[in-house]
């Protein structure tokens, strides 16, 4: 398992990617309304690494100040080849990058190899996860879910860590 740390949408924004989520399944489309947990949340990953140490979360706090922002939830995207992911793009403003790369910075001491080459700055696409090994002959029905590519503004009010080893959830506060 790994830790991360993400970025979390307001209400409504929350909302209409939830809204994304259950259409999915409506169509036949496994999405991540499948996941039940209750820290089941659209957010943006902004670093992942296989642990980090206590501590983290106070050195976490900062970043706060750089909360909230405005963000733009844009095109939908795949990643994979088989498995497909189905994503949508959170559009990279600076103010974005600029938290992503202090998220980096200050989670670097409290991870003892390296974060995910994919979560590295300059590396990184910013991204809420829809649908987890989506079948590329589901595409074409995922893909015309209302709602699905029609831009969403948003804010990013919230930080969390997330301990995928224990399941639980830190709120940044």
């Amino acid at each position: 398992m790994v830790h991360s740390v993400e970025l979390l949408f307001d209400p409504d924004a929350d909302a209409a990617v939830r809204r994304i989520w259950d259409g999915l399944n409506a169509v036949g489309v496994r999405s991540q309304a499948a996941n039940r947990s209750p820290s089941n949340r659209p957010h943006v990953t902004l670093t992942v690494a296989q642990d980090m140490a206590e501590g983290v979360d106070e050195a976490l706090r900062p970043l706060l100040d750089l909360l909230p922002f405005d963000g733009l939830i844009g095109a939908p995207m795949l990643f994979g080849v088989r498995a497909l992911i189905l994503v949508r793009l959170l559009v990279p403003s600076a103010l974005l990058l600029h938290v992503q790369r202090e998220a980096d910075r200050v989670c670097r001491p409290f991870i003892a190899t390296a974060p995910m080459p994919h979560t590295a700055p300059g590396q990184w696409t910013p991204h809420v996860t829809l649908a987890r090994r989506l079948p590329p002959e589901q595409l074409s029905a995922a893909m015309a879910v209302p709602g699905l590519g029609t831009d969403i503004r948003c804010r990013l009010v919230g930080l969390r860590h997330w301990d995928g080893n224990n399941g639980v959830e830190y709120p940044i506060s």
